[in-house]
């Protein structure tokens, strides 16, 4: 998969790890680059950073509406006649665990999971039609590994990487390429004012620098964008030995329990 001429959607495009994959795409000769995010300033600052490069189109979107996620990909098509690659990019992170509210569960389960089905079921169609497309899922480390502090993170990633891995099952034979997208902490506004916790013990990582990754796997068609590539080792480790991991991922939940735990009070206040 090259970007080059392709017409290419992204979520969450207003900041962060979204605005780098559009600045990217359009530097690399995507052929139209449509950003979504539910910021319309974020939006319209993306478009002009990029229309120097590519035809960008702007579309305020709250992917866990379906609705709103179809008018996203119709205005799309019809504005450039197809979508070549569809990057569900958009996420939240709730802190806290079982107790977290109902409604702040739901409304994380929407956001990092049902926006990839909503994004999939837009999209695919038109791909199957022509025999070709690529969805990419932005997931988390933590969706293979775990995220100490977190429930509602961790199992929705986990949710987000089983998907894509069902997608891929099912529609791979018909010309549907899909990958996954992984990353530790990364600088962004979720991460904004600390240093990533847990996720950032082997480093922040720039927007920038992930936008590399995501570009050299997708050339590659592999399912996996690991920007960290420590996390396939602890992957491995987990698999190897998933009681003997979850001893270690016990003694990080200790180190950094105090932290947490002030995240979770923040919340509930």
């Amino acid at each position: 998969m090259q970007v080059k001429d392709k017409v290419v959607v992204v979520t969450g495009g207003a900041s962060g790890i979204g605005k780098s994959l559009c600045e990217r795409f359009a530097k690399d000769g995507a052929r139209a680059v449509v950003v979504s995010d539910i910021n319309q300033q974020g939006i319209d600052a993306t478009v002009a950073d990029i229309s120097a490069h590519t035809q960008a189109l702007g579309i305020k979107t709250d992917v866990g509406n379906e609705n709103e996620m179809n008018e996203l990909v119709a205005q799309a098509i019809q504005q450039f006649g197809q979508i070549d690659l569809f990057c569900s990019n958009a996420g939240i992170f709730t802190a806290g665990g079982e107790n977290v509210s109902t409604d702040a569960w739901q409304t994380i389960w929407d956001i990092n999971v049902m926006s990839h089905v909503f994004a999939a079921r837009a999209v695919l169609p038109a791909m199957l039609e022509r025999g070709e497309g690529y969805l990419l899922n932005t997931s988390s480390a933590a969706g293979l590994l775990s995220q100490v502090g977190s429930a509602p993170y961790s199992v929705t990633k986990h949710a987000a990487i089983g998907f894509a891995e069902w997608l891929s099952i099912t529609y791979g034979n018909r010309g549907i390429k899909v990958s996954v997208l992984c990353p530790q902490a990364v600088r962004t506004a979720m991460t904004a004012g600390g240093d990533g916790g847990v996720a950032g013990l082997d480093g922040m990582l720039e927007p920038d620098k992930l936008a590399d990754t995501v570009v050299e796997t997708l050339a590659q068609e592999r399912f996996l964008v690991l920007p960290h590539p420590e996390v396939l080792t602890y992957m491995r480790r987990k698999t190897d030995d998933y009681d003997r991991w979850l001893g270690g991922m016990r003694r990080l939940q200790s180190q950094f329990e105090d932290v947490y735990k002030k995240r979770e009070e923040s919340q509930d206040d």
